[in-house]
């Protein structure tokens, strides 16, 4: 049992890609105006619940974990780390996590990394996950707290960015998943994991993602149509969306599936980074602002 042991059932791959998007929300809401302590308490805390649901969720995965090649060889599935002490570990990070948000930020901040924490270790991994092809959906909403976390932590308030943040990553979840599912196909059906491409098939999950990405591409200009974001910002999404878009297409004549997977999971990634750095840069201040700055 070494730090090591500790770190990994963190799934610290999953904290960065979250801290990415909290940062996004954050500086889209901040408008320039950048407050240290409540941007560190933002990406801290956040990091800190979603390493407790990653631990609650390696611990309730253990059984399936053993079943698929690429977590079989997981801490808790080995008994690195005693089941207990994972527990209790999880439980010390999540209730840091939200005293953090709470305290420096403000409680709304906590308030949705708590509905975050709740959907993705009560809802999806206890449930969900196992028992239903709709799983990717509840695990969806608790993948896109972490914008709107950052974006509450400076506002205070949930409004239409808030709510543009909440679906478009919401939307960006699904097919990001769904190409996950399809190149790790074998894996999920050996684990008897319901998700749609092993209980419909891998076409029924290729016409879900088109119609996801197109969702999602419309909802990504919504915060330029809304004033929330700049033309650049639109350019990008709108650059970005139309490939992904593109890519998903290309899919009904692929000739293999998992290598097209992998690409079109790949730059799922690209993308939501590509937005989430431009939603930084590219804000709006609005003209009431401007009226006050130039006073």
């Amino acid at each position: 049992m070494s730090l090591k042991h500790f770190i990994q059932i963190t799934k610290p791959g999953i904290i960065f890609g979250n801290v990415l998007s909290v940062a996004g929300g954050f500086f889209l809401a901040s408008k320039g105006h950048v407050d240290l302590a409540i941007f560190l308490a933002a990406m801290i805390g956040t990091s800190l619940v979603v390493a407790s649901g990653c631990v609650f969720n390696n611990c309730i995965d253990r059984d399936i974990d053993l079943k698929m090649e690429r977590t079989k060889n997981r801490v808790l599935v080995q008994g690195l780390i005693s089941l207990k002490l994972a527990l209790i570990f999880a439980t010390v990070l999540g209730i840091a996590g939200v005293v953090l948000l709470s305290t420096v930020a403000n409680p709304l901040a906590a308030l949705f990394a708590v509905i975050g924490f709740v959907i993705y270790v009560g809802f999806y991994s206890l449930y969900f996950k196992r028992k239903s092809v709709h799983g990717t959906l509840v695990g969806s909403l608790s993948g896109a707290m972490p914008p709107v976390i950052g974006y509450v932590a400076v506002t205070n308030s949930f409004d239409m960015a808030a709510l543009v943040l909440l679906v478009m990553f919401s939307l960006w979840q699904m097919p990001h998943s769904y190409a996950i599912a399809i190149f790790r196909f074998n894996d999920y059906r050996a684990a008897s994991i319901p998700v749609l491409p092993v209980k419909r098939g891998i076409r029924v999950a290729k016409k879900h993602i088109l119609l996801y990405i197109l969702a999602f591409l419309v909802a990504t200009l919504m915060l330029t149509f809304s004033g929330y974001a700049g033309m650049s910002y639109l350019a990008v999404a709108a650059a970005m969306g139309m490939y992904w878009l593109y890519m998903a297409w290309t899919g009904y004549k692929a000739v293999d599936d998992t290598v097209w997977a992998r690409k079109l999971f790949v730059f799922s990634i690209f993308t939501i980074t590509a937005l989430s750095v431009m939603m930084s840069l590219d804000f709006q201040v609005p003209k009431e602002l401007l009226l006050t700055y130039a006073h």
